[in-house]
């Protein structure tokens, strides 16, 4: 178990200026990611140390946008005025998340500009629904991971969570440090984020020096 990537989303009207922002702030270039054309989005990649990514994500419209729950859960956070959506946790194999889930993950993938068709499997994105402070998982069916795409130059170092540790743990099945590492947690009441929970901001070390995204 491993985090794969932390997903920011805007509108399509600023996906461009939010793109441009970010990068700007993080001191690296994104990445056009093509579209999502099972989930009704579209995204950007940003290469972080550690293998990990950040993901600048939009809804689309499209059909699979309110069919899907990814492009749900999109859609919500869009019209709340965008921001920090949730993270996602890599794993080898999600057969043991399937059976304690009680449901089967579903296929993803997205065509990136150069003709390159990424490949995956996930699940949990409909409890990231019902609760935002939860991570879902994603395993990987091609070779090619969005970390590799361009030269990683900044690290994250810390996320700032309005949540509960023991309902993440109980959630992943493990200890939180097996899914993030040595990344640091200030956890906070969602009472002090006018009721909502999940990342607050991300923390990272940028040749800009360290900056905190929210």
């Amino acid at each position: 178990m491993h985090l794969d990537h932390v997903s920011y989303v805007t509108s399509h009207d600023q996906l461009a200026d939010t793109v441009q922002r970010l990068g700007s702030r993080l001191g690296t270039a994104f990445v056009d990611g093509g579209v999502h054309p099972r989930f009704g989005t579209r995204n950007f990649t940003l290469p972080l140390s550690g293998g990990h990514y950040i993901e600048v994500v939009c809804p689309l419209d499209h059909p699979a946008t309110d069919a899907s729950p990814f492009g749900k859960a999109v859609s919500k956070r869009a019209n709340e005025g965008g921001g920090w959506l949730t993270w996602v946790v890599s794993v080898e194999d999600l057969s043991q998340i399937e059976s304690r889930l009680g449901r089967t993950a579903v296929e993803g993938h997205r065509r990136k500009p150069d003709g390159t068709d990424l490949r995956w499997r996930q699940i949990g994105v409909l409890d990231t629904l019902e609760d935002s402070q939860l991570p879902f998982f994603i395993q990987w069916l091609s070779a090619e991971h969005p970390s590799t795409d361009g030269k990683a130059q900044a690290e994250i170092l810390k996320f700032e969570i309005a949540g509960d540790e023991k309902t993440i743990t109980n959630y992943l099945g493990t200890d939180l440090s097996t899914a993030i590492g040595e990344i640091e947690v200030e956890w906070s009441e969602p009472a002090d984020s006018d009721g909502n929970n999940g990342i607050i901001a991300v923390h990272l070390e940028t040749p800009n020096g360290v900056i905190r995204l929210d």
